[in-house]
């Protein structure tokens, strides 16, 4: 039995690295077609081809649920056109048992993509924003796991964090000379952007010359800058392309402020769930394989595959945003799909066994 679980193995695991091959190319085409439309004197094709490039992973990471239905449906699908499948069956092998087989080897997949959505993806993403700030904006910037650093005329600025609705937190701006002397260095908590200039809160000003260091606090001042929000839009990176752990970051901090963190939890929510939604996609790949494999083709296999998994897709957003502006707790809106599908692909199974 351990044989036919490493052939069966290889089956699903191969069809799904050849589904992704077959479906990155086009994605990698659509992307690198988007940022073509942003070309002009400063943002160059090698500046798109090599945004497109790094943006890749993150939708690789998004793709694997489908391509791993797909590919348990291609690679276990040619095993039953060979009649293999019938042949494991008579002798004395389940459908659960091959069922079985098929869902280790998507521990397999779950573990890689996991792999890609927290290793991966995220650090290529924020490489991608970079370059595409650097570039378009003209501004030099260089984001850190400690937040982001700007250069600003005479001035360097140091955010620790970018948050929804024009905020920051955290802000420090080092103001030099002609020279390139520190002359102030100005701390403050946070800032909100009105009439189109930032207003700090909670600062700590030190104005420093050749008589010593002098330190004024400050409840708040307004901060003429070149870093608008619709430049640091072009720095922030979506919640989506976020590790889990930084996500957790936001929702930590953004409660302890009183802010919305719903989005953020959402999406952190729907990343745990990740892993369980590729072994999802392999249970429901078995009975569309049984169930028809008497009188359809592959293709007609295919087709059922890809509706089911647009179905899940609009299920699963359908309860992102009842969690997102209803209210709908972030951590049953990511599990309620899973549970539903999985529930489903159990009864028609056990009709099918």
């Amino acid at each position: 039995m351990k044989i036919l679980d490493r052939y069966l193995g290889r089956a699903v695991i191969g069809g799904t690295l050849l589904t992704m091959a077959v479906l990155l190319p086009l994605i990698a085409f659509f992307l690198l077609a988007d940022e073509v439309n942003d070309l002009g004197e400063v943002y160059g094709f090698g500046d798109a081809l090599a945004v497109a490039g790094l943006s890749l992973p993150r939708y690789a990471y998004h793709l694997f649920p489908i391509a791993t239905l797909i590919g348990a449906l291609v690679g276990l699908g040619a095993l039953a056109s060979h009649s293999e499948l019938v042949a494991m069956r008579a002798t004395g092998m389940s459908i659960a048992r091959i069922l079985f087989a098929a869902l280790k080897a998507g521990l397999v997949l779950a573990l890689l993509a996991l792999a890609l959505g927290e290793f991966v993806a995220p650090p290529a993403e924020q490489a991608a924003v970079q370059w595409r700030s650097d570039v378009k904006s003209g501004q030099v910037t260089l984001r850190t796991p400690q937040g982001l650093w700007a250069r600003d005329g005479d001035a360097y600025i140091s955010i620790g964090e970018i948050l929804p609705g024009s905020r920051l937190s955290n802000i420090s701006i080092y103001e030099t000379d002609a020279n390139r002397r520190l002359v102030l260095a100005t701390h403050a908590d946070a800032a909100h952007y009105a009439d189109g200039e930032w207003v700090l809160e909670g600062i700590s000003r030190s104005r420093i010359s050749d008589e010593g260091v002098e330190v004024q606090p400050l409840a708040s001042t307004a901060w003429a800058s070149l870093l608008n929000p619709s430049l640091l839009r072009l720095v922030v990176v979506e919640p989506q392309a976020l590790p889990v752990w930084d996500l957790a970051r936001y929702v930590r901090y953004m409660t302890a402020n009183g802010q919305d963190a719903g989005k953020y939890e959402t999406e952190m929510w729907t990343k745990i769930t990740h892993p369980f939604l590729i072994l999802t996609m392999i249970l429901l790949s078995i009975p569309i394989l049984f169930g028809s494999a008497r009188s359809t083709g592959l293709g007609v296999r295919l087709f059922l595959g890809i509706l089911l998994g647009m179905a899940y897709y609009l299920v699963s957003r359908g309860f992102y945003f009842l969690a997102i502006h209803f209210g709908l707790a972030a951590w049953l809106a990511a599990i309620l799909p899973l549970l539903l599908f999985g529930l489903a692909g159990l009864w028609v199974l056990r009709r099918v066994s």
